[in-house]
């Protein structure tokens, strides 16, 4: 899984952001400036603009980039102020393309407009009424928030550099602003609870469990530390100390203590008023949230109902292609009996951590031995293979991709789960690899942000349908790769497979349905082979985060599709390799745009 927060807009900046009326003059050149360029060069300028305007509001996207100018600051998330700022710049984006004749841009620049024009039309269809309401008081939960995003992030081994003096000045300036935040974070909970829109019981909880582990950890201990741990050459003991000092007193005086504060909020004032009921089918107007909120992740016009149904029907199809497996190894039981096999038989453990990441490691080598096979181009960034971090990794997925920067300089990371080891088993580790690292988000991230002629926002941007979508139509390239010759990995496929077509059923089921947390953990269970801690996890992320498990099948299904659709119409002509190149060399399109592109790519070919 991947993607990262947005973040947002200090109050000073917003009055930057409003427009000052320039002299006639001025005006009058500006004007004769503009009719002097072609339609391609007043979109490029548009979307330039745009991002220039929106790495201020949004200063961590910048640092991800490793942009570096904005580093000193985290932003004005969740203020009015930053949401006032998103809406204005989002209309103001329209303006800018009604002023553009799409008729006479090229191709490429007509699918950079469609994208931009609804990108921005979703961005204030979602800051608007009901929807925004119901989304801002709830800032946090178990499975998304500043409260687990921040201390990877300022450990000094996730992206926030630690090269230089300034870097170490840098994050005590955003913790800070981190403190601040949290305490925000209070406040718009506060609202929630007077307008009755409020979390579950079970998610708050969650992020109850999550702050008091990181509370009990020493100082020293704590990821915050970890950055004096590790200091440049080039420091000297005098700098050394000061900066230790003065790290451990942010911690002790500022984080802990702010931590402590939401703790003790959510504990004794929110969590006797959170929602029973798991799903947006129990909150207030969560059926309305529900609804946008299907149609803006898959980018398709998408009901509930009809994507539950195509999630039984993908379950009862994969549920065949396992029993084939089943026979294939000669396992004499039912295929729960077979499942229950996999869960527990020794032979499917990993010893270690140790062992299991050079587990990882080996399928990495593999891998890279294989996949000039199906790609023409190949990025350029690393990817380092690491388990998550023992303070996140209880509540984290099985995996999940952190991109690297444009120039390489900070490699992609793939990231492992190696809690509760006993509950993880060897036949899904291949298909993990190919999602999340290569040629999963790995590629389709980094293809994207190494193009250099894309506008940023195609470059560093994205939708979970075709982000998600790509990842899990890569795992099925392990059959081309040859990574599937042993049945228990090819089983491993059809588990991951079985997963995202489980999503289908299982989270329509609990927000349009009705579904309870462990009416929704049993089904997962009896149709596959998962563990209950990993289908306990998949469930409680799903509560946290309504709609985004639904995109990865809808995305692979429709670039399947797609494929086999450009291999039936240019038979001979077609060449796996330049359609994988198609698919990612636009950046994450919405499918719809998708779709458009594809059908205009055969039309060329042929």
């Amino acid at each position: 899984m991947k993607l990262t927060p947005k973040f947002l807009l200090s109050v000073a900046l917003v009055a930057l952001a409003v427009p000052v009326a320039a002299p006639a003059m001025a005006q009058d050149t500006i004007k004769a400036e503009a009719a002097q360029l072609t339609e391609g060069e007043k979109l490029a300028k548009v979307f330039a603009d745009d991002d220039e305007a929106s790495l201020k509001r949004n200063p961590l996207n910048a640092l991800f980039r490793g942009d570096m100018r904005y580093a000193d600051r985290l932003g004005d998330f969740m203020t009015d102020a930053y949401f006032d700022a998103e809406r204005k710049a989002a209309n103001d984006n329209i303006a800018a393309l009604g002023n553009i004749d799409r008729a006479k841009l090229s191709p490429t620049d007509k699918i950079a407009y469609d994208v931009f024009m609804r990108n921005q039309k979703d961005a204030i269809k979602g800051l608007s009424s009901p929807y925004f309401e119901l989304s801002v008081v709830r800032p946090i939960n178990h499975f998304f928030g500043f409260h687990t995003f921040y201390p990877n992030f300022a450990s000094g081994q996730g992206a926030a550099p630690f090269k230089t003096r300034v870097d170490y000045e840098n994050n005590l300036k955003r913790h800070k602003e981190f403190v601040v935040m949290l305490d925000r974070a209070i406040g718009r909970f506060r609202e929630g609870m007077a307008s009755g829109v409020v979390e579950t019981k079970m998610t708050v909880s969650n992020v109850i469990d999550q702050l008091n582990t990181q509370l009990q950890q020493p100082a020293e201990e704590s990821p915050y530390f970890g950055p004096t741990k590790n200091f440049p050459a080039d420091f000297t003991d005098a700098e050394k100390a000061a900066f230790t000092g003065q790290y451990r007193d942010a911690i002790e005086k500022d984080i802990y203590p702010a931590y402590t504060r939401l703790r003790d909020f959510l504990k004794n004032d929110y969590l006797p008023v959170a929602r029973e009921g798991h799903g947006l089918k129990y909150m207030k107007g969560g059926d309305q949230l529900y609804s946008y909120l299907i149609e803006s992740t898959v980018t398709l016009p998408m009901r509930a109902d009809e994507i539950h149904n195509i999630g039984l029907s993908e379950v009862a199809r994969i549920k065949g292609e396992m029993e084939k497996v089943r026979t294939e190894v000669n396992f004499k039981g039912t295929l729960p009996e077979f499942f229950d096999h996999l869960r527990h038989d020794p032979k499917f453990k990993m010893a270690s951590r140790e062992a299991l990441t050079q587990g990882y490691y080996d399928i990495g080598k593999t891998v890279d031995a294989v996949i000039g096979t199906q790609f023409k181009y190949l990025p350029k960034a690393p990817l380092e293979i690491r388990p998550y971090e023992e303070f996140r990794e209880k509540y984290e997925a099985g995996g999940s991709y952190q991109q690297g920067t444009p120039d390489g300089s900070r490699p992609g990371i793939f990231y492992f789960n190696a809690y509760d080891l006993p509950s993880r088993t060897t036949p899904g580790m291949t298909t993990l690899y190919l999602h999340e690292g290569a040629p999963g988000h790995h590629f389709q991230i980094s293809i994207a942000q190494e193009n250099e002629k894309l506008p940023a926002f195609m470059r560093f941007g994205g939708n979970t349908a075709y982000v998600e979508g790509w990842a899990l139509y890569a795992e099925t390239l392990g059959y081309e790769m040859g990574l599937y010759t042993d049945p228990y990995q090819r089983f491993g496929t059809l588990s991951d497979e079985m997963l995202r077509a489980m999503r289908l059923v299982v989270d329509t089921g609990i927000h349009s349905k009705g579904w309870s947390r462990e009416q929704a953990i049993d089904y997962m269970l009896a149709n596959s082979d998962m563990g209950r801690t990993d289908a306990t996890a998949e469930v409680e992320r799903y509560i946290a985060i309504p709609s985004q498990a639904l995109a990865y099948k809808i995305g692979a299904l429709t670039i399947s599709r797609l494929r086999e659709k450009a291999k039936t119409e240019l038979g001979a002509k077609f060449d796996v390799r330049e359609f994988h190149n198609e698919v990612l060399n636009t950046g994450a399109l919405p499918l719809t745009v998708l779709e458009k592109k594809i059908d205009d790519w055969i039309a060329s070919k042929k």
